[in-house]
């Protein structure tokens, strides 16, 4: 049984995670409790024995470094982000601050306790989970996809400060011996992802008849993959990923933004019987430096650990949409940012 922490383990990606885990590991969830992230995503593991969670800020090193070192882990999936582009945009200061300073806490205590708990006998990883909007963007006719080998060039402050982190994850690996992994993925998609993003805000729109806003003309494109998939990737690269290395993970399925929200559109209009909802989509001034294209090379975790994406995407995105169709509840209380840990109760954040 490893002892796995997860940071941002509240959030989209990191609940989905630990309720894969959960069976035969023990789990710490580390998260602040941000407008992104919710003790509701979490609530079917909370009286699992094996669950342990604590609100702590990354950027907190004292507090930090005290749970680490009371819990012992064997495992770091490090998933707490700043993730919204527009926001970075706006504000970069919070995405300085975690993204980075965060992730330089997170290294210095770990570089500290792998040195005085562990030798090379023992296994102890720091996974750090990044994006592919690392690689900034590519040509819309090219065949080149991002490969573990391609050129940063971040263009947004939220990607250049996870490609900060990335390289300071490096670092940490070549200077300092810190077993660490690195893996970049391309855009989720699933159940529990904030309403902020594309596919839930357009699920959401459409569901409370609001517009629709799509950027420019909507022919920029992203490669998707289901969030079960993601996790599944994050596992095998725990029991079989080897130390230094980066993986790229992806579904190879790539989408133009304006033909997924009209094939969300299309399921609803059926779903809800409503064959007026089209008129919803509205187009909208482009962000500044919008990535026109993304597409991962996932090569590499295909022929090397032998993961291959197992969900389809239509399927899934039916699935999805069905989620949030059946779990109103869930996605008023994100919205409305009504559910907190106090309201759980306090007996939560048990002792380790």
């Amino acid at each position: 049984m490893k002892k796995i922490i997860i940071t941002g383990g509240a959030g989209f990606i990191g609940s989905n995670l630990a309720k894969k885990l959960i069976g035969n590991n023990k789990i710490l969830i580390i998260d602040k409790l941000t407008t992104r992230s919710n003790i509701l995503n979490i609530g079917s593991i909370l009286k699992n024995k094996n669950f342990f969670f604590k609100k702590i800020d990354i950027c907190n090193f004292e507090q930090i470094k005290k749970i680490f070192y009371k819990f012992k882990p064997n495992y770091i999936f490090n998933l707490a982000a700043e993730s919204h582009v527009d926001k970075s945009i706006d504000n970069a200061d919070q995405f300085i601050k975690t993204n980075i300073l965060g992730v330089y806490n997170l290294l210095k205590i770990s570089h500290d306790y792998y040195n005085q708990y562990y030798n090379k006998k023992l296994k102890f990883i720091f996974h750090h989970i990044s994006t592919d909007e690392v690689f900034g963007d590519l040509p819309r006719n090219s065949k080149f996809k991002f490969d573990v080998n391609y050129n940063y060039k971040p263009n947004s402050p939220y990607s250049a400060s996870k490609a900060s982190s990335d390289h300071l994850v490096r670092a940490w690996n070549k200077t300092f011996h810190l077993p660490t992994i690195i893996s970049n993925c391309s855009n989720n998609f699933g159940e529990y992802q904030h309403p902020e993003k594309l596919i839930p805000h357009t699920i959401l729109s459409f569901i409370k008849g609001k517009d629709v806003p799509v950027y420019g003309k909507g022919r920029n494109i992203r490669d998707w993959i289901y969030v079960q998939d993601h996790c599944d990737a994050l596992i095998k690269i725990m029991n079989k990923g080897k130390i230094g290395n980066t993986y790229n993970i992806g579904a190879n399925c790539e989408i133009r933004n304006i033909d997924i929200v009209k094939q969300i559109c299309k399921t609803l209009e059926k779903k809800l019987k409503n064959t007026k909802l089209k008129k919803l989509i509205k187009f909208v001034e482009d962000r500044p430096g919008h990535d026109f294209r993304y597409a991962v090379d996932s090569s590499k975790i295909n022929n090397e650990l032998k993961w291959i994406s197992k969900y389809k995407f239509k399927d899934s995105l039916d699935h999805t949409i069905n989620w949030y169709i059946k779990n109103k509840f869930w996605w008023q209380q994100i919205i409305n940012k009504g559910y907190k840990l106090k309201r759980i109760g306090k007996n939560n954040e048990k002792k380790i």
